[in-house]
């Protein structure tokens, strides 16, 4: 899938056929926390979110552009004259919101000093994201270590901030942030149906700082998205009604980028979509509801991941270029 001048993004399923070269990679994510190692000095984010079909599959971010590879701290990165992709991996030696600080921190670092200021998106992935320790929920713990590292490093804490994602990862496996970031800035898309997330009420806890989408260029990145309408879950043990909605919040922010853009550029049929499903046994319902949305050819990659709340059952998140 093209997307912008010079960046292009793949599900690449090494089983069937391993790609003919790996000099143009920017960066990897792979799923099932591993794979066949790749050569050179990629950056690679090993996500411990277990694939429900195929297996072996990775994200694989392309650019035509000249790469230089290298590592900054503990953030190891790739980049080309206009992007950079980067990812860090910590345990938790010192509890969750100590890895969380630090690894934003190293993060915030490397773009400042890379001269890649701008984060477009971010993925997140940390285990056990619903249980509660130390009185708090460990979702709340990380948006409250996320803030501290934010307000550090003088970061924006609403408006015009990244679109991201936090799903729970396997027990026992490292925090992973990994993300794209930019020598410009990416334009946030809110979704008209939903409460921006940094201005939920105070019941959720510690606010999260991102957007419901970003516009880069003729990138379209719509961050985790679930039923969700205001801030309130909807749709309750429903995974079917919830898949719907979660598929309304989608064209809505389709919607809304169309309309920050100025023209009618993004569409359903252009994405690539990531689905997160918290019971893999939900799987063949949620199908049921994408595959007549989005067509038989959209690609679309299932993983088994807790979501931030726990009373979610599936979330979605897409990238796409402009028609």
């Amino acid at each position: 899938m093209a997307l912008e001048a010079g960046l292009q993004f793949d599900y690449v399923s090494l089983a069937a056929g391993t790609p003919a070269r790996w000099d143009d990679v920017l960066g990897v994510a792979t799923f099932d926390g591993g794979g066949t190692p790749l050569p050179g000095a990629i950056p690679v984010a090993h996500v411990h979110t277990p694939v429900l079909l195929g297996s072996n599959v990775r994200e694989v971010w392309r650019t035509a552009q000249p790469v230089e590879s290298g590592q900054f701290s503990q953030v190891k990165y790739r980049r080309s004259d206009d992007l950079l992709f980067g990812c860090v991996s910590l345990t938790e030696a010192s509890g969750l919101p100590a890895a969380t600080e630090a690894a934003y921190r190293e993060v915030f670092a490397a773009v400042n000093e890379l001269g890649y200021p701008h984060l477009a998106r971010i993925w997140n992935y940390l285990p056990q994201i619903n249980v509660e320790t130390d009185g708090l929920e460990r979702y709340r713990q990380f948006n409250s270590a996320r803030r501290n590292a934010l307000i550090a490093y003088r970061r924006e804490l609403t408006g015009n901030v990244p679109a991201a994602c936090a799903l729970g990862s396997a027990p026992g496996s490292p925090l992973v942030v990994y993300f794209l970031a930019s020598r410009k800035a990416a334009t946030a898309v809110e979704n008209p149906r939903q409460v921006s997330a940094y201005d939920y009420p105070p019941q959720y806890g510690p606010k999260p700082a991102f957007s419901r989408a970003s516009i880069l260029g003729d990138i379209l990145f719509i961050s985790g998205t679930a039923s969700i309408v205001g801030h309130e879950t909807v749709h309750l043990g429903d995974v079917v009604a919830q898949t719907r909605e979660t598929l309304t919040n989608i064209e809505a922010l389709l919607s809304e980028a169309n309309r920050v853009s100025g023209t009618d550029r993004f569409s359903a049929q252009t994405l690539a979509y990531k689905v997160y499903v918290r019971n893999s046994a939900d799987l063949p319902l949620i199908q049921s509801q994408l595959e007549p949305a989005l067509g038989s050819k959209a690609p679309v990659l299932y993983l088994h991941a807790d979501i931030c709340r726990q009373d979610l059952l599936v979330e979605i998140e897409a990238v796409g270029r402009a028609n």
